[in-house]
């Protein structure tokens, strides 16, 4: 096999999560949460047919960048990960006080990810994580006071998995948003369980549908076969348009993917220096 300069190409599944409140938990809380927060993933691994021992994970206190084996169960991580994720997270949070209860956002991709040194290189770990931090996954959770989870599918994701049907998620649970974050720019579904998406505010977010959606596409994955997958939103903005479901196949918009190294607070997060 020919390898050229860069090593072997490979495709990865990526989640990353991070939780809500860390930076201004005090000392006990701090402990806690990094105490809960790999149990609860460990548990929804478990739940979902998932070998998390196999995983390469990064930990940050209150975060966790993992990349999956080769020939992972995209599947799994999308659904009934999520699913058992936010029903542990809610069983952990049923006799706390809103301050003390924890919440987190969670990113998934399928991408480029070749590993380094230190971690893993590409744009696969810059896209998932710069989406983690996105401003419309924030708000998502702020704007939803009872939720424990808000999740982020990139295009991939979504197009080839929720949007075709692979999963039993409904495409119109999901809301697409445009993440501009630092450098990058592209493309985000959003879902927050026990919440109509649709109906949180996220300020100033632009969605997909209208301007680069083709034939009713959203950001997809560029396989140009010109699906409906974005969240389903019509023409208009998200706030006064109702989501149309999309029709079968991927979308035709582009998303830009960047090489670099993401920090996130004082933690190189996934990706090698």
């Amino acid at each position: 096999m020919s390898v050229g300069a860069m090593g072997v190409f490979d495709r990865r599944l990526l989640l990353a999560v991070d939780a809500r409140g860390y930076g201004s938990a005090d000392t006990a809380r701090q402990r806690e949460i990094q105490t809960v927060l790999p149990r609860l993933l460990s548990e929804a691994a478990e739940a979902a047919g998932l070998d998390r021992a196999s995983w390469v994970r990064q930990l940050a206190g209150d975060s966790e960048f993992a990349v999956l084996p080769a020939g992972s169960d995209e599947q799994a991580l999308v659904e009934p990960f999520m699913r058992r994720l936010d029903a542990g997270l809610r069983a952990h949070n049923r006799d706390r006080v809103p301050g003390a209860r924890l919440a987190l956002r969670a990113a998934v991709h399928f991408g480029p990810a070749s590993e380094a040194p230190s971690g893993f290189v590409g744009p696969g770990p810059v896209e998932v994580s710069r989406i983690l931090e996105s401003d419309p996954l924030r708000r998502a959770l702020a704007g939803a006071p009872d939720a424990a989870l808000a999740v982020a599918l990139t295009a991939p994701v979504f197009t080839e998995l929720v949007a075709q049907g692979y999963t039993n998620f409904r495409p119109e649970e999901f809301r697409e948003v445009v993440v501009e974050k630092k450098e990058y720019r592209g493309r985000a579904w959003l879902w927050v369980p026990g919440y109509d998406v649709h109906a949180l505010d996220l300020g100033a977010v632009e969605s997909g549908s209208g301007t680069d959606s083709g034939s009713g596409s959203g950001a997809g994955s560029g396989s140009g076969s010109g699906s409906g997958s974005a969240a389903g939103s019509a023409a208009g903005t998200p706030e006064t348009a109702a989501p149309a479901a999309p029709a079968a196949g991927g979308g035709d918009s582009a998303t830009t993917n960047l090489y670099g190294t993401v920090i996130n607070g004082n933690v190189v997060f996934g990706i090698s220096k």
